[in-house]
């Protein structure tokens, strides 16, 4: 019986791991990846957490599973299918292969996974002039050349954003119209180092020297194809959190992400959320690690309720 089990093991999941560890809860961390850090690892410079600036992301990783492992928290590699109550106390969690693990409370730490293009080119230049976060990766396109695929609202905040910093900012969507709110529409348009190019898809992210220089993109209304010179391309066309394996068991938004607040405290009792799986506004390494210490704190105060 643990006193809690973390399913997940990037920034969140290892934060909770120190935490739950000085406190003295015996606790078990839980990966189905294979390898801790989450999305960091495929990070090549972090620049905007506190003490570390411009630390590689794997290096990252590397140094919170340390510090986890520093505390003796445990690790499994595995996959969780489903939970359910225990009838003495607690939960049971399944795993794949149908294994059993039996603990007191849980904090899910699963993050969420950005939706990909699926193009040549874009894992290959994944933290070499693509990314997923313009406020993560915009310091270093000062005065250079970005473009940003999408038309929702995280698109067009991710375009003014960069715009202030970017020379020149492309805004490319393949639909003719942008679906963000009308008062983000209005800012884009009066800026005037954003272009928007609608009816248009990313067929390709190409490279010179290791990192991005160009994309090619396809007009779908008169199939005209081009190539347009870049540094960077930041893809925003969606989330999808991993909570699928709590879905029923906990409230969730319409989205699928858990819904708590910055307690952690999800609508089962016992079971609390970290990190980026979380309803949030923020979602950057520093509020994962945040989250984690939260919940933490939230887990010690359930547990000595239960006694």
């Amino acid at each position: 019986m643990y006193d809690v089990v973390i399913i997940g093991s990037g920034p969140a999941g290892l934060s909770a791991a120190v935490y739950a560890r000085r406190a003295k809860l015996k606790t078990l961390v839980i990966e189905k990846a294979g390898y801790s850090g989450g999305q960091i690892v495929n990070t090549s410079d972090v620049d905007n957490y506190l003490g570390l600036q411009g630390i590689d992301g794997f290096e990252m990783a590397m140094k919170f599973r340390s510090h986890a492992e520093h505390f003796e928290a445990e690790f499994l590699d595995a996959e969780v299918l489903n939970i359910k109550d225990n009838q003495d106390d607690g939960f049971i969690i399944i795993l794949k292969g149908e294994n059993e693990i039996i603990t007191k409370s849980i904090i899910v730490a699963t993050g969420a996974g950005y939706s990909k293009l699926g193009i040549v080119g874009e894992a290959e230049y994944t933290g070499k002039g693509v990314s997923y976060c313009a406020t993560c990766d915009g310091a270093f396109y000062r005065e250079k050349i970005a473009a940003v695929v999408g038309g929702g609202d995280v698109a067009l905040e991710d375009a003014l954003y960069l715009a202030n910093m970017a020379s020149k900012v492309y805004l490319i969507h393949r639909r003719d119209e942008l679906r963000g709110a009308k008062s983000l529409q209005d800012k884009v348009f009066a800026t005037e180092n954003i272009e928007f190019i609608p009816n248009t898809i990313v067929e390709k992210i190409n490279g010179a020297d290791g990192i991005v220089s160009s994309i090619t993109i396809k007009n779908i209304k008169s199939a005209e194809v081009k190539n347009v010179d870049i540094n960077g391309i930041f893809v925003a066309i969606g989330m999808k959190p991993e909570s699928s394996f709590v879905k029923g068991l906990v409230d969730m938004d319409s989205s699928g992400y858990i819904v708590a607040g910055e307690d952690g405290a999800t609508s089962r009792n016992g079971i609390f959320v970290a990190g980026d799986v979380r309803t949030k506004k923020l979602r950057q390494v520093i509020t994962a690690v945040s989250d984690g210490a939260n919940a933490v704190a939230s887990v010690e105060k359930y547990l000595r309720d239960l006694k």
